[in-house]
Protein backbone atom coordinates (compact mmCIF):
# COMPACT_ATOMS: atom_id res chain seq x y z
CA UNK A 1 0.00 0.00 0.00
CA UNK A 2 1.34 3.68 -0.92
CA UNK A 3 1.06 6.27 1.20
CA UNK A 4 1.86 10.04 0.15
CA UNK A 5 2.61 12.85 2.21
CA UNK A 6 2.12 16.59 1.28
CA UNK A 7 4.42 18.53 3.32
CA UNK A 8 6.60 15.67 3.65
CA UNK A 9 9.65 17.81 4.61
CA UNK A 10 7.17 19.20 7.38
CA UNK A 11 8.91 18.82 11.32
CA UNK A 12 6.24 15.97 12.43
CA UNK A 13 7.01 13.61 9.37
CA UNK A 14 9.09 10.80 11.26
CA UNK A 15 5.89 10.63 13.96
CA UNK A 16 3.82 9.64 11.14
CA UNK A 17 6.61 6.92 9.92
CA UNK A 18 7.30 5.75 13.50
CA UNK A 19 4.11 4.81 13.69
CA UNK A 20 4.07 2.83 10.59
CA UNK A 21 7.05 1.13 11.80
CA UNK A 22 5.06 -0.52 14.72
CA UNK A 23 2.42 -1.77 12.19
CA UNK A 24 3.71 -5.42 10.91
CA UNK A 25 -0.17 -6.37 9.57
CA UNK A 26 -0.77 -7.58 6.50
CA UNK A 27 -2.14 -4.65 3.97
CA UNK A 28 0.09 -2.05 5.70
CA UNK A 29 1.67 0.66 3.89
CA UNK A 30 5.03 -0.71 2.10
CA UNK A 31 6.20 2.58 0.28
CA UNK A 32 6.27 6.28 1.44
CA UNK A 33 6.15 8.82 -0.73
CA UNK A 34 7.58 12.47 0.53
CA UNK A 35 6.38 15.50 -1.52
CA UNK A 36 7.90 19.33 -0.61
CA UNK A 37 8.47 21.91 -2.24
CA UNK A 38 12.07 22.45 -0.27
CA UNK A 39 14.24 19.74 -1.55
CA UNK A 40 16.70 20.22 1.96
CA UNK A 41 14.01 20.25 4.20
CA UNK A 42 13.32 16.50 2.55
CA UNK A 43 16.30 15.60 2.81
CA UNK A 44 16.45 16.24 6.48
CA UNK A 45 13.55 14.12 7.13
CA UNK A 46 15.24 11.57 5.41
CA UNK A 47 17.62 11.37 7.33
CA UNK A 48 15.76 11.10 10.37
CA UNK A 49 13.51 8.35 8.94
CA UNK A 50 16.76 6.22 7.75
CA UNK A 51 17.66 6.26 11.08
CA UNK A 52 14.42 5.02 12.60
CA UNK A 53 14.01 2.01 10.13
CA UNK A 54 17.83 1.01 10.48
CA UNK A 55 16.85 -1.40 13.07
CA UNK A 56 13.90 -2.74 11.18
CA UNK A 57 13.65 -5.08 8.34
CA UNK A 58 10.72 -4.55 6.56
CA UNK A 59 10.19 -0.55 6.82
CA UNK A 60 8.50 1.45 4.63
CA UNK A 61 10.15 1.98 1.75
CA UNK A 62 10.72 5.92 1.19
CA UNK A 63 11.31 8.41 -1.88
CA UNK A 64 10.80 12.08 -2.03
CA UNK A 65 10.25 14.28 -4.67
CA UNK A 66 8.86 17.65 -5.46
CA UNK A 67 6.50 16.92 -8.20
CA UNK A 68 2.85 17.08 -7.12
CA UNK A 69 1.60 14.82 -9.46
CA UNK A 70 4.08 12.58 -9.72
CA UNK A 71 3.28 12.44 -5.73
CA UNK A 72 -0.31 11.66 -6.10
CA UNK A 73 -0.08 8.85 -8.95
CA UNK A 74 -0.96 5.56 -7.73
CA UNK A 75 -1.40 6.47 -4.26
CA UNK A 76 -3.40 4.52 -1.84
CA UNK A 77 -3.76 7.40 0.94
CA UNK A 78 -2.44 11.13 0.79
CA UNK A 79 -1.67 12.58 4.19
CA UNK A 80 -2.15 16.66 3.41
CA UNK A 81 0.22 18.36 5.74
CA UNK A 82 1.14 21.60 3.98
CA UNK A 83 2.28 24.84 5.72
CA UNK A 84 1.47 27.82 2.85
CA UNK A 85 3.82 30.35 3.73
CA UNK A 86 6.15 27.87 6.20
CA UNK A 87 6.50 29.15 9.77
CA UNK A 88 7.72 32.84 8.62
CA UNK A 89 3.70 33.34 7.65
CA UNK A 90 2.50 32.30 10.70
CA UNK A 91 4.53 34.81 12.46
CA UNK A 92 3.67 37.34 10.37
CA UNK A 93 0.06 36.57 11.06
CA UNK A 94 0.49 36.15 14.59
CA UNK A 95 2.44 39.88 14.27
CA UNK A 96 -0.42 41.41 12.29
CA UNK A 97 -3.18 40.81 14.39
CA UNK A 98 -1.24 41.58 17.79
CA UNK A 99 -0.77 44.93 16.65
CA UNK A 100 -4.58 45.63 16.00
CA UNK A 101 -4.82 43.78 19.89
CA UNK A 102 -6.66 40.55 18.62
CA UNK A 103 -6.01 37.53 18.34
CA UNK A 104 -3.22 35.86 16.24
CA UNK A 105 -3.19 31.94 16.77
CA UNK A 106 -2.79 29.79 13.65
CA UNK A 107 -6.20 28.08 13.68
CA UNK A 108 -8.55 30.80 15.79
CA UNK A 109 -9.42 34.25 15.11
CA UNK A 110 -7.67 36.79 12.83
CA UNK A 111 -4.40 34.31 12.56
CA UNK A 112 -6.96 31.63 11.45
CA UNK A 113 -8.60 33.55 9.36
CA UNK A 114 -5.08 34.83 7.41
CA UNK A 115 -4.01 31.49 7.33
CA UNK A 116 -7.37 30.04 5.67
CA UNK A 117 -7.04 32.67 3.17
CA UNK A 118 -3.44 31.65 2.60
CA UNK A 119 -3.90 27.68 2.50
CA UNK A 120 -7.84 27.71 0.77
CA UNK A 121 -6.22 27.94 -2.96
CA UNK A 122 -3.45 25.29 -2.44
CA UNK A 123 -5.84 22.77 -0.62
CA UNK A 124 -8.33 23.06 -3.45
CA UNK A 125 -5.76 22.66 -5.81
CA UNK A 126 -4.32 19.76 -4.16
CA UNK A 127 -8.25 18.01 -4.18
CA UNK A 128 -8.44 18.55 -7.89
CA UNK A 129 -5.55 16.73 -8.49
CA UNK A 130 -6.04 13.95 -6.21
CA UNK A 131 -9.89 14.03 -8.09
CA UNK A 132 -8.34 13.56 -11.22
CA UNK A 133 -4.55 11.50 -10.77
CA UNK A 134 -5.73 9.36 -7.82
CA UNK A 135 -9.77 9.41 -7.67
CA UNK A 136 -9.98 6.05 -5.66
CA UNK A 137 -7.51 7.45 -2.95
CA UNK A 138 -8.49 8.79 0.74
CA UNK A 139 -6.92 11.72 1.53
CA UNK A 140 -6.54 12.42 5.39
CA UNK A 141 -6.09 16.16 6.35
CA UNK A 142 -3.86 17.34 8.94
CA UNK A 143 -3.52 20.92 7.30
CA UNK A 144 -4.64 24.11 9.89
CA UNK A 145 -7.08 25.29 10.14
CA UNK A 146 -8.30 21.33 9.84
CA UNK A 147 -12.42 22.34 9.51
CA UNK A 148 -11.86 25.06 7.29
CA UNK A 149 -9.49 23.14 4.91
CA UNK A 150 -11.24 19.76 4.34
CA UNK A 151 -14.27 21.53 3.98
CA UNK A 152 -12.57 22.84 0.91
CA UNK A 153 -11.50 20.07 0.09
CA UNK A 154 -14.74 17.86 0.39
CA UNK A 155 -16.30 20.26 -2.30
CA UNK A 156 -14.23 18.36 -4.88
CA UNK A 157 -13.48 14.86 -3.08
CA UNK A 158 -16.58 14.03 -0.96
CA UNK A 159 -16.39 12.31 1.60
CA UNK A 160 -13.08 10.85 0.72
CA UNK A 161 -11.45 13.62 2.34
CA UNK A 162 -11.52 12.99 6.34
CA UNK A 163 -10.17 15.80 8.59
CA UNK A 164 -8.37 14.81 11.57
CA UNK A 165 -7.07 16.76 14.96
CA UNK A 166 -5.46 15.16 18.16
CA UNK A 167 -6.52 17.77 20.86
CA UNK A 168 -10.23 15.58 21.18
CA UNK A 169 -8.37 12.69 21.35
CA UNK A 170 -5.77 13.92 24.15
CA UNK A 171 -8.57 16.02 26.29
CA UNK A 172 -11.01 12.56 26.28
CA UNK A 173 -7.56 10.54 27.19
CA UNK A 174 -7.64 13.21 30.37
CA UNK A 175 -10.60 13.12 31.21
CA UNK A 176 -10.54 9.21 31.26
CA UNK A 177 -7.06 8.97 33.18
CA UNK A 178 -8.19 11.22 36.20
CA UNK A 179 -11.45 8.70 36.13
CA UNK A 180 -9.32 5.90 36.83
CA UNK A 181 -10.50 4.67 32.91
CA UNK A 182 -6.90 2.99 32.31
CA UNK A 183 -8.38 1.66 29.00
CA UNK A 184 -9.68 4.94 27.39
CA UNK A 185 -10.52 2.84 23.85
CA UNK A 186 -13.54 1.30 26.65
CA UNK A 187 -15.12 4.31 27.06
CA UNK A 188 -17.31 6.55 24.64
CA UNK A 189 -16.56 10.04 24.46
CA UNK A 190 -19.61 12.32 23.98
CA UNK A 191 -17.84 15.34 22.24
CA UNK A 192 -19.18 17.90 19.73
CA UNK A 193 -18.21 20.76 17.90
CA UNK A 194 -16.29 22.10 15.17
CA UNK A 195 -12.06 21.84 14.67
CA UNK A 196 -11.01 23.78 17.60
CA UNK A 197 -13.98 24.38 18.99
CA UNK A 198 -15.76 21.30 20.83
CA UNK A 199 -16.77 20.61 24.02
CA UNK A 200 -17.03 16.73 25.97
CA UNK A 201 -20.64 16.56 27.33
CA UNK A 202 -20.14 12.98 28.60
CA UNK A 203 -18.08 9.75 29.16
CA UNK A 204 -19.48 6.60 28.93
CA UNK A 205 -17.96 3.41 30.41
CA UNK A 206 -20.11 0.24 30.19
CA UNK A 207 -23.31 2.54 29.40
CA UNK A 208 -22.81 4.81 32.90
CA UNK A 209 -22.04 8.46 32.33
CA UNK A 210 -19.13 8.96 34.67
CA UNK A 211 -18.82 12.83 33.54
CA UNK A 212 -21.16 13.92 36.37
CA UNK A 213 -18.54 12.46 39.01
CA UNK A 214 -15.89 14.38 38.03
CA UNK A 215 -17.82 17.56 37.41
CA UNK A 216 -18.74 17.20 41.26
CA UNK A 217 -15.06 16.67 42.59
CA UNK A 218 -13.19 20.21 42.35
CA UNK A 219 -10.50 18.37 43.65
CA UNK A 220 -10.42 15.98 40.78
CA UNK A 221 -11.96 18.32 38.20
CA UNK A 222 -8.94 20.88 38.83
CA UNK A 223 -6.44 18.17 38.85
CA UNK A 224 -5.66 17.76 35.10
CA UNK A 225 -4.80 20.34 32.41
CA UNK A 226 -8.32 21.37 31.20
CA UNK A 227 -9.03 22.16 35.03
CA UNK A 228 -6.32 24.03 35.68
CA UNK A 229 -6.44 25.84 32.15
CA UNK A 230 -10.42 26.88 32.60
CA UNK A 231 -10.95 26.74 36.35
CA UNK A 232 -13.17 24.93 38.33
CA UNK A 233 -16.01 26.92 38.92
CA UNK A 234 -15.99 27.86 35.08
CA UNK A 235 -16.17 23.77 34.19
CA UNK A 236 -19.07 23.59 36.45
CA UNK A 237 -20.72 26.00 35.17
CA UNK A 238 -20.64 24.60 31.81
CA UNK A 239 -21.72 21.17 32.70
CA UNK A 240 -18.83 19.94 30.13
CA UNK A 241 -15.07 20.03 29.15
CA UNK A 242 -14.15 22.17 26.55
CA UNK A 243 -11.83 21.52 23.85
CA UNK A 244 -8.23 23.60 25.20
CA UNK A 245 -8.80 26.17 22.25
CA UNK A 246 -11.61 27.27 23.72
CA UNK A 247 -9.28 29.15 26.21
CA UNK A 248 -8.60 31.76 23.60
CA UNK A 249 -12.70 32.52 23.51
CA UNK A 250 -13.34 32.29 27.34
CA UNK A 251 -10.21 34.37 28.35
CA UNK A 252 -9.52 36.23 25.07
CA UNK A 253 -8.56 39.51 26.76
CA UNK A 254 -5.96 37.91 29.11
CA UNK A 255 -4.63 35.50 26.59
CA UNK A 256 -4.34 38.42 24.29
CA UNK A 257 -2.39 40.29 26.88
CA UNK A 258 0.09 36.96 27.79
CA UNK A 259 0.86 37.12 24.10
CA UNK A 260 1.97 40.84 23.86
CA UNK A 261 3.95 40.03 26.56
CA UNK A 262 5.84 36.81 25.16
CA UNK A 263 9.28 37.47 23.58
CA UNK A 264 8.36 35.92 20.65
CA UNK A 265 4.94 35.29 19.37
CA UNK A 266 4.43 30.97 19.33
CA UNK A 267 5.13 31.28 15.30
CA UNK A 268 8.35 32.83 16.04
CA UNK A 269 9.47 30.14 18.32
CA UNK A 270 8.77 27.26 16.24
CA UNK A 271 10.41 29.18 13.26
CA UNK A 272 13.81 29.88 14.86
CA UNK A 273 13.75 26.22 16.12
CA UNK A 274 13.04 24.11 13.32
CA UNK A 275 15.48 26.88 11.61
CA UNK A 276 17.87 25.24 13.88
CA UNK A 277 17.01 21.83 13.34
CA UNK A 278 17.56 22.12 9.65
CA UNK A 279 20.62 23.83 10.02
CA UNK A 280 22.44 21.22 12.25
CA UNK A 281 20.90 18.63 9.64
CA UNK A 282 23.64 20.64 6.89
CA UNK A 283 26.16 18.53 8.95
CA UNK A 284 26.32 15.17 7.74
CA UNK A 285 27.89 13.77 11.39
CA UNK A 286 25.14 15.18 13.12
CA UNK A 287 22.63 11.91 15.07
CA UNK A 288 19.31 13.13 12.76
CA UNK A 289 17.14 11.07 15.37
CA UNK A 290 18.77 12.38 18.50
CA UNK A 291 18.70 15.89 17.39
CA UNK A 292 15.02 15.69 16.17
CA UNK A 293 14.13 13.90 19.17
CA UNK A 294 15.41 16.70 21.17
CA UNK A 295 14.03 19.32 19.01
CA UNK A 296 10.36 17.90 19.37
CA UNK A 297 10.55 17.43 23.22
CA UNK A 298 11.10 21.22 23.68
CA UNK A 299 8.41 21.47 20.87
CA UNK A 300 5.58 20.13 22.97
CA UNK A 301 6.84 21.23 26.52
CA UNK A 302 5.90 25.02 25.26
CA UNK A 303 2.64 24.40 23.51
CA UNK A 304 0.04 26.89 24.70
CA UNK A 305 2.47 28.40 27.33
CA UNK A 306 1.14 31.49 26.90
CA UNK A 307 -2.74 30.19 27.86
CA UNK A 308 -1.23 28.05 30.86
CA UNK A 309 0.82 31.36 32.26
CA UNK A 310 -2.58 33.53 31.57
CA UNK A 311 -4.44 30.84 33.98
CA UNK A 312 -1.41 29.84 36.21
CA UNK A 313 -1.71 26.13 34.73
CA UNK A 314 1.86 25.60 35.26
CA UNK A 315 3.91 23.31 32.98
CA UNK A 316 2.21 20.31 30.88
CA UNK A 317 2.08 16.76 32.55
CA UNK A 318 4.59 14.45 30.68
CA UNK A 319 1.67 12.09 29.73
CA UNK A 320 0.40 15.22 27.47
CA UNK A 321 3.70 15.34 25.70
CA UNK A 322 3.32 12.89 23.45
CA UNK A 323 1.66 14.07 20.50
CA UNK A 324 -1.26 11.57 19.02
CA UNK A 325 -2.15 12.77 15.58
CA UNK A 326 -0.29 9.98 13.99
CA UNK A 327 -1.79 7.48 15.53
CA UNK A 328 -5.26 9.00 14.64
CA UNK A 329 -4.39 8.82 11.41
CA UNK A 330 -3.21 5.39 11.11
CA UNK A 331 -6.06 3.98 12.93
CA UNK A 332 -8.14 6.40 10.62
CA UNK A 333 -6.06 4.54 7.23
CA UNK A 334 -6.41 1.28 9.18
CA UNK A 335 -10.15 1.28 9.71
CA UNK A 336 -10.69 2.09 5.95
CA UNK A 337 -7.82 -0.29 4.44
CA UNK A 338 -8.60 -3.20 5.82
CA UNK A 339 -12.16 -2.84 7.58
CA UNK A 340 -11.29 -2.80 10.68
CA UNK A 341 -14.38 -1.08 12.22
CA UNK A 342 -13.33 1.83 14.87
CA UNK A 343 -14.49 4.74 16.38
CA UNK A 344 -12.60 7.97 15.88
CA UNK A 345 -13.63 11.66 16.81
CA UNK A 346 -13.34 13.70 12.98
CA UNK A 347 -13.35 16.07 10.69
CA UNK A 348 -16.23 15.01 8.19
CA UNK A 349 -19.46 16.36 6.57
CA UNK A 350 -22.45 16.99 9.11
CA UNK A 351 -24.77 15.28 6.92
CA UNK A 352 -27.77 15.43 9.66
CA UNK A 353 -25.92 15.16 12.68
CA UNK A 354 -25.98 18.81 13.65
CA UNK A 355 -29.44 20.45 12.68
CA UNK A 356 -28.78 23.81 12.72
CA UNK A 357 -25.91 23.08 10.32
CA UNK A 358 -26.70 22.01 6.49
CA UNK A 359 -25.23 18.96 5.42
CA UNK A 360 -22.02 19.91 3.69
CA UNK A 361 -20.57 21.81 6.89
CA UNK A 362 -17.63 20.08 8.06
CA UNK A 363 -18.24 19.51 12.26
CA UNK A 364 -15.85 17.36 14.55
CA UNK A 365 -17.80 14.72 16.26
CA UNK A 366 -17.39 10.82 17.01
CA UNK A 367 -17.41 8.68 13.49
CA UNK A 368 -18.02 5.17 13.04
CA UNK A 369 -15.31 4.00 10.34
CA UNK A 370 -15.00 1.02 8.20
CA UNK A 371 -14.01 0.66 4.47
CA UNK A 372 -16.38 2.75 3.30
CA UNK A 373 -15.20 5.78 5.08
CA UNK A 374 -16.29 7.76 8.10
CA UNK A 375 -20.12 7.98 8.93
CA UNK A 376 -20.97 11.06 12.00
CA UNK A 377 -22.96 9.45 14.45
CA UNK A 378 -25.99 11.18 15.70
CA UNK A 379 -25.59 13.37 18.64
CA UNK A 380 -27.59 15.34 20.89
CA UNK A 381 -28.27 19.31 20.11
CA UNK A 382 -25.71 21.78 21.53
CA UNK A 383 -26.87 23.60 24.77
CA UNK A 384 -27.22 27.48 23.34
CA UNK A 385 -24.31 29.30 23.93
CA UNK A 386 -22.38 26.16 22.09
CA UNK A 387 -24.90 26.43 19.09
CA UNK A 388 -24.29 30.27 19.33
CA UNK A 389 -20.39 29.93 18.75
CA UNK A 390 -20.44 27.27 16.65
CA UNK A 391 -23.32 28.98 14.03
CA UNK A 392 -21.06 31.81 14.11
CA UNK A 393 -17.42 30.83 13.78
CA UNK A 394 -19.29 28.52 10.73
CA UNK A 395 -20.10 31.40 9.54
CA UNK A 396 -16.90 33.29 9.11
CA UNK A 397 -15.66 30.00 7.41
CA UNK A 398 -18.22 29.99 4.70
CA UNK A 399 -16.84 33.42 4.20
CA UNK A 400 -13.49 32.90 4.21
CA UNK A 401 -14.12 29.71 1.30
CA UNK A 402 -15.99 32.26 -0.89
CA UNK A 403 -13.65 34.77 0.03
CA UNK A 404 -10.93 32.53 -1.59
CA UNK A 405 -13.77 30.80 -4.51
CA UNK A 406 -14.23 34.46 -5.54
CA UNK A 407 -10.80 37.10 -4.73
CA UNK A 408 -13.24 39.67 -3.00
CA UNK A 409 -11.58 41.73 -0.66
CA UNK A 410 -14.78 42.86 0.83
CA UNK A 411 -15.46 39.46 1.61
CA UNK A 412 -12.31 38.82 3.29
CA UNK A 413 -13.02 42.11 5.13
CA UNK A 414 -16.59 40.49 6.02
CA UNK A 415 -14.70 37.01 7.00
CA UNK A 416 -12.90 39.15 9.35
CA UNK A 417 -15.47 41.37 10.75
CA UNK A 418 -18.00 38.62 11.89
CA UNK A 419 -15.36 36.48 13.84
CA UNK A 420 -16.52 37.21 17.53
CA UNK A 421 -12.89 38.01 18.56
CA UNK A 422 -12.69 40.38 15.95
CA UNK A 423 -14.00 43.66 17.43
CA UNK A 424 -14.24 46.17 14.77
CA UNK A 425 -15.31 46.37 11.12
CA UNK A 426 -12.08 48.75 11.09
CA UNK A 427 -9.96 46.16 12.41
CA UNK A 428 -11.08 44.05 9.96
CA UNK A 429 -10.11 46.53 7.02
CA UNK A 430 -6.99 47.19 9.03
CA UNK A 431 -6.46 42.96 9.07
CA UNK A 432 -6.66 42.92 5.59
CA UNK A 433 -4.59 45.52 4.58
CA UNK A 434 -1.84 44.60 7.11
CA UNK A 435 -2.66 40.60 5.56
CA UNK A 436 -1.75 41.69 1.94
CA UNK A 437 0.98 43.54 2.48
CA UNK A 438 2.99 40.87 4.25
CA UNK A 439 1.63 37.65 2.61
CA UNK A 440 2.41 37.82 -1.44
CA UNK A 441 0.23 34.38 -1.53
CA UNK A 442 -3.17 36.61 -0.76
CA UNK A 443 -2.79 39.12 -3.55
CA UNK A 444 -5.55 37.19 -5.43
CA UNK A 445 -7.81 39.59 -3.04
CA UNK A 446 -8.70 42.45 -5.17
Amino acid sequence: MRLTILGGGGFRVPLVYGALLDDHAEGRVTEVVLHDLDPDRLAAVTRVLAEQAAPIPDAPRVTTTTDLDEALRGADFVFSAIRVGGLQGRADDERVALAEGVLGQETVGAGGIAYGLRTVPVATDIARRVARLAPHAWVINFTNPAGLVTEAMSRHLGDRVIGICDSPVGLGRRIARVLGVHDPAKAWIDYVGLNHLGWVRGLRVAGHDELPRLLADPALLGSFEEGRLFGTDWLRSLGAIPNEYLHYYYFNRETVDAYRRAERTRGAFLRDQQAGFYEEMNDPKAGALAAWDRTRAEREATYMAENRESAGAGEREADDLSGGYEKVALALMRAIARDERTTLILNVRNRHTLSVLDADAVIEVPCLVDANGAHPVSVDPLPGHATGLVCSVKAVEREVLAAAESGSRATAVKAFALHPLVDSVNVAHRLVEGYIAVHPGLAYLD
